[in-house]
This record gives structure tokens, sequence and C-alpha cells, in this order.
């Protein structure tokens, strides 16, 4: 499936945008927020955009796939950093989900269980 990565930023942008006009105060505080996120202080700005990069593949979110990838182009990522940062956004995605898996068998043995006694 392609997807063209560059015009689902555009448009999400317009649609941002509208956000912007109809929730000021909220978009400002979040501006601000990605503003202190994403400044360079003991990691750099494109580790920073990787690290983001890998959330947005583990949260399965294309516009932020989208906006991170252009980002840690911008601030330099190479090829080679970004298959590094998808495979620890592919081993997350799996390791949690193991996680899960544990914690939804023990509730349906606890409700097994719950059951055989009444």
């Amino acid at each position: 499936m392609y997807k063209d990565w560059p015009n689902i930023a555009t448009e999400l942008s317009g649609l941002v945008k509208q956000l912007r006009g109809g929730a000021p105060d909220t978009m400002k505080a979040f501006s601000a927020l990605a503003q202190a996120a994403t400044q360079a202080k003991a990691l750099d700005t494109k580790t920073k955009e990787l690290i983001a990069l890998a959330i947005s593949v583990a949260v399965r979110c294309d516009p932020c796939i989208s906006f991170h990838a252009e980002s840690a182009r911008k601030h330099g990522a190479t090829r080679d950093e970004v298959m590094e940062t998808v495979g620890m956004a592919i081993y997350m995605g799996a390791g949690p989900a193991a996680m899960y898996a544990a914690q939804a068998v023990e509730a349906y043995d606890q409700y097994v269980a719950k059951n055989a006694t009444a």
C-alpha cells in the first residue's frame, strides 16, 4: 500500500490550523510542550525525533510518522538510523503485546476460578 507521506502532512497541517483557531490556548500549550520536549539538552534533537518516530510507529499514527520522519531527516538522521529506530518500534510493539497477552490469560484464569467456586 502506497501512502503519500508529504501529502499526509500537508493535509493534516490544514486541519491542525483549524484546531489552532478553535482551541488556541490548548494548541499554544501543546506547541510550548513540543518545543520544550524537542529542545536539545542531554539528547540532541535528531535523537528525540527518532524516538518520536518510533513512538509514532508503535501507536500507529500516520500523520505522526509523516511529521517525525521529515523532522528526523531535517535533523540529519540517516536511513540506517531510521531502520534501527523502526526496529526498536517493532520490538516494543511485540514486547508489550506479549506482556498484555500474559495479563489477558491471567484475567481469563481469574474469571474461570471465580466462577468455579460460585
